[in-house]
């Protein structure tokens, strides 16, 4: 029987970056899904402005001070319903006993005081590959159930890539560092009608052209001939990622158009661009993820430019 300690992580020290950096990439070297790390990108990630480390992190101990458990929330700024999305990792020696309860328990827990303290009903999900079912099994161990499904697709960007057409009057060009409140305004009048969706605020879009990984050349954004920014596509390229898998990928991380410029080949012309963007940095491969109830049929859109599917995964939700 396990002797375990909880406890968060008030200030990210250079030996708990380790710690957990050496937890998540034992637990990769089992589970497969690409999500090795670094103490660079851990200290990125933590340094997140929305992210209250002291409240939505927690380590679990063993008797040795062995970090054996993580647990990470990520938690809307703002929302009528509030999704707490949890990602954890426990070790795998420690794997099929009480601690993923617990991780996901203290999940639940610190919805249940987001709940009260904003006045909002709050859920509890988890993001889960069909193809991993110590996962799967876990989620409904706990009694969370599947209730949205994606696909993450994938296409070479050695096959020729179509020459992108805009509407008449319309142009193309990166967002820029000053543009940081009208991008925020474009996602959010974007996205307002899509599953799932929570406004987010400047600070964080702000903090994200700070990191280390960000290229404006890959923040790219169309220009309506009055001004309004109409549609986007933000790619990004991970090098640390590349360098562990041993591939060159890039990834349309967000493609989309406002709300009163659709249907007129925006999202096809943004797309293309973001791929041609993504080959001129040197990459072979354009990953994305996409809902499979998409209310624009954007699966149909990347297959169209010859994306194909490279495995499923659902999310898991629980009223909490």
């Amino acid at each position: 029987m396990l002797t375990l300690t909880m406890r968060p992580l008030a200030i990210a020290t250079e030996t708990d970056l380790e710690a957990i950096a050496n937890l998540l990439n034992t637990c990769e070297q089992v589970d497969r899904l690409d999500a090795g790390t670094s103490v660079s990108e851990l200290r990125t990630e933590f340094d997140e402005p929305s992210l209250d480390k002291a409240r939505d992190i927690r380590l679990w101990e063993d008797a040795d001070s062995k970090l054996i458990g993580f647990g990470e929330l990520g938690i809307p700024e703002s929302g009528e319903v509030i999704d707490g999305w949890l990602w954890y990792r426990v070790h795998p020696s420690a794997r099929g006993g009480s601690l993923e309860k617990e991780i996901f328990a203290w999940g639940e827990q610190r919805m249940r005081e987001v709940g009260l303290e904003r006045g909002v009903r709050v859920q509890l999900r988890c993001h889960v590959r069909d193809d991993k079912p110590y996962y799967i099994t876990v989620a409904e161990s706990c009694s969370f159930r599947a209730d949205r499904y994606f696909l993450t697709m994938e296409r070479s960007l050695a096959e020729p890539i179509p020459e992108a057409q805009f509407p008449a009057g319309f142009t193309l060009r990166d967002a820029g560092h000053q543009d940081a409140e009208a991008w925020v305004e474009m996602y959010n009048q974007t996205f307002i009608d899509h599953w799932n969706h929570h406004d987010i605020t400047v600070d964080p879009v702000k903090y994200s052209l700070t990191t280390p990984n960000y290229k404006p050349e890959l923040d790219l954004v169309a220009v309506a001939p009055d001004g309004t920014f109409a549609g986007f596509c933000y790619c990004a390229i991970h090098p640390e990622d590349n360098d562990r898998t041993g591939r060159k990928e890039g990834w349309i991380g967000i493609l989309g158009t406002r709300r009163g410029f659709r249907k007129m080949g925006l999202a096809r012309a943004m797309l293309l661009s973001g791929m041609q963007q993504l080959k001129a940095a040197g990459m072979d491969t354009a990953k994305l993820g996409v809902d499979t109830q998409n209310p624009n049929n954007a699966s149909q859109l990347y297959e169209s430019v010859g994306f194909r599917k490279v495995y499923s995964s659902m999310s898991y939700v629980k009223d909490v």
